[in-house]
């Protein structure tokens, strides 16, 4: 199978899988059972969907802070470094979970907050990417709160595709794309 087909072969799925969940996801939403608006955190699904399970797990996030934005001038979102995944994933890897350690120590004392923001390469659709970026946001959310951050203090966006920090076409360019960047409340 050619490099092409394999990628074409791919975004077809992705589109398939995307196209279901969506339709699983508004039928759910009108029967008012799991997926109704109790069960659903930033307009994700909280089961997450696909493979690796609940990347919200059901712990609700608080409310939002009125004036703060990922964007804001009063956010610090280079006093960490960005966690990176892989290709069509949304699990923080080995290799990662040292970074969320590092946010987690350095903020536990203190009454910061943190916005989690999820980035995504510029493949696949734009709906999917969205999908995608905060399913890796809350990813980060869970192994923060994992490591004791108290869940009021941790909010999630997600960006997708846009905002790339590389725009290049090709691996290297699509891995520094790939990441979940920490957004600090000044």
């Amino acid at each position: 199978m050619t490099l092409r087909t394999l990628t074409q072969t791919v975004l077809l799925a992705a589109l398939a899988v995307s196209t279901t969940s969506c339709a699983a996801f508004k039928k759910k939403k009108k029967t008012g059972g799991v997926g109704s608006d109790a069960d659903f955190v930033q307009g994700t699904p909280i089961d997450g969907g696909g493979a690796g399970g609940a990347a919200g797990l059901g712990t609700p996030l608080p409310e939002r802070s009125e004036g703060t934005s990922f964007l804001s001038s009063n956010i610090d979102r280079k006093r960490f470094s960005p966690v990176h995944f892989g290709f069509d994933s949304y699990e923080v890897s080995a290799g990662e979970r040292s970074k969320v350690s590092a946010v987690a120590s350095a903020l536990k004392g203190s009454s910061e907050s943190v916005i989690v923001g999820g980035f995504t390469d510029e493949r696949g659709t734009a709906e999917y990417n969205r999908g995608l970026g905060e399913r890796r946001a809350q990813a980060v959310r869970q192994a923060l709160m994992g490591q004791g951050f108290p869940n009021a203090r941790i909010q999630t966006v997600s960006f997708g595709s846009e905002m790339p920090v590389d725009s290049g076409s090709g691996e290297s360019a699509w891995a520094r794309n790939r990441r979940a960047e920490f957004g600090i409340a000044k």
